[in-house]
């Protein structure tokens, strides 16, 4: 199944690089970052990876608040874990992170999610009466990467609870590009 499988390879990288920023997660695993200035308007480049001459490549618009940078970099990261050997042949680009059916941006998704957010935060926010969107808010992140939480801890089994969105692969097209995600406690 796949969840268990990102689950499984989210638990490794934890385990192996005890790190939660992706910026520095991406340095530690060998892969190079490069901020590239891509604009602010809704449809702009958010990132992407790409393997050239055996060496990965996240290249993430720094235009964007830091917040969202931090989202297409763990997304990025999930490309580079679960499909590297596509990537290899070619760089995964608007076209495919648009394309809703694509189960390669599903699957990266899910692994941002799973990554950026513990079970344990998840559950708490929601033990403390707060509702879907109120969680986000204070987790930071859109609601579709809490729906994606949602959807992962489903598959495995660690709570049964519908969330009150469906998104699909689409979400990250459609993600503000200012600030937001400002939550916290």
């Amino acid at each position: 199944m796949i969840a268990e499988y990102i689950s499984n390879a989210v638990s490794s990288l934890k385990k192996k690089y005890d790190e939660s920023n992706p910026f520095r997660l991406a340095k530690a695993m060998g892969i190079c970052l490069i901020p590239q200035s891509m604009g602010t308007d809704e449809n702009c480049c958010k990132g992407f990876f790409m393997v050239s001459r055996r060496i990965p490549a996240i290249v993430y618009n720094d235009d964007l608040p830091e917040r969202i940078q931090e989202i297409i970099v763990m997304h990025e990261i999930g490309h580079a874990v679960l499909h590297r050997k596509k990537a290899e042949i070619k760089c995964f680009h608007d076209f495919e992170i648009f394309d809703s059916t694509s189960s390669n941006e599903y699957e990266a998704n899910m692994f941002a999610a799973d990554y950026m957010l513990e079970d344990q935060d998840v559950l708490d926010r929601l033990n403390s009466y707060q509702s879907f969107f109120e969680a986000a808010q204070k987790l930071r992140v859109p609601p579709e990467l809490l729906d994606f939480k949602f959807k992962m801890m489903n598959m495995r089994g660690t709570f049964k609870i519908d969330s009150p969105i469906d998104t699909n692969s689409t979400f990250l097209k459609n993600v503000p590009t200012r600030e937001i995600y400002q939550g916290g406690d």
